[in-house]
């Protein structure tokens, strides 16, 4: 009989944080540290926290996700991205317990023609990508048992996304500009959560793939104004009058931080080494709308 887990997860109301809440509850007990139990940006703290709840298993859903902000306060984003997983590694190690790390297409600067393999040189284009770049490192210098799991477009029900701000800005406003160049997988919060469930059961049952960087999004590929497009036509379905959407070029709305033109990551060796695969991103889109009723 598999035993009930302690499930260590950082990060409370993000949205991967929420989605394995969901997913997760029936593997065991949940130990949830938002930031009000747990201070990424003291590694005293994060190891105290550790040692005091003693897990059987650490997920690191906690990230500094400002994009754009980042750029503005780095030591902010390389203290939680970069050095706290560090430190949630050496802590995992000590204790012989696997670690689940997310991280994120941004490790990359998109001007590769085809989908990024695990195989691919990072090159970060801001400091986001730098900092969670830092943190990839981090944990492998460490060793042990760990999970690498880069994801693309996030997007759920809760807290701040492109699903969700679309959705208000297409009702508010008669004509929207979206970039039409950066092309990518929307990737589901809920599909993250439940691969991350179905690798939990592999290593349980005692038949887990190799340890290291893996990709995991969504299948299939889309540019920002395709998944607008996609979001609206829900919208229309749904009897709502939406915005009339036009394509334009990254170059036609500039951010502080640079987005890589080509975020799209071959997720192959996650299928092969450990049977995990992802839904395409249309379908996961409609059952993301569909928990709503």
């Amino acid at each position: 009989m598999i035993r009930l887990l302690r499930i260590l997860i950082t990060g409370q109301h993000g949205q991967v944080s929420r989605a394995l809440q969901q997913q997760l509850h029936g593997l065991g007990e949940l130990i949830i540290l938002g930031r009000d139990q747990l201070d990424l940006a003291n590694p005293e703290h994060i190891r105290k926290q550790i040692r005091t709840h003693h897990p059987d298993l650490i997920i690191n859903a906690a990230a500094h996700t400002a994009v754009d902000l980042a750029e503005s306060e780095p030591d902010v984003a390389f203290a939680i991205n970069a050095i706290a997983p560090g430190v949630l590694a050496e802590e995992a190690k000590a204790l012989g317990i696997p670690l689940i790390h997310y991280s994120t297409d941004y490790v990359f600067d998109g001007s590769k023609p085809a989908p990024y393999t695990e195989a691919d040189m990072p090159d970060p284009l801001g400091v986001y990508g730098r900092s969670k770049l830092a943190g990839e490192r981090a944990i492998a210098a460490v060793g042990g048992a760990y999970l690498i799991l880069r994801t693309s477009w996030v997007y759920s029900n809760h807290g701040k996304n492109f699903l969700l701000t679309l959705e208000r800005l297409l009702q508010e406003k008669p004509h929207l500009r979206i970039v039409a160049d950066q092309i990518g997988a929307p990737t589901w919060a809920g599909t993250i959560a439940r691969s991350t469930h179905t690798l939990i059961e592999r290593w349980q049952a005692g038949k887990p793939g190799e340890w290291g960087v893996y990709h995991l999004t969504a299948r299939g590929e889309t540019s920002w104004f395709g998944f607008a497009q996609a979001i609206a036509e829900h919208l229309r379905a749904d009897g709502k009058a939406c915005a009339e959407l036009e394509a334009i070029p990254s170059s036609a709305y500039p951010t502080p931080a640079r987005r890589p033109l080509n975020s799209r990551l071959n997720c192959s060796r996650l299928q092969q080494q450990w049977q995990v695969s992802q839904p395409p991103w249309q379908d996961a889109l409609r059952e993301c709308l569909a928990e709503r009723h």
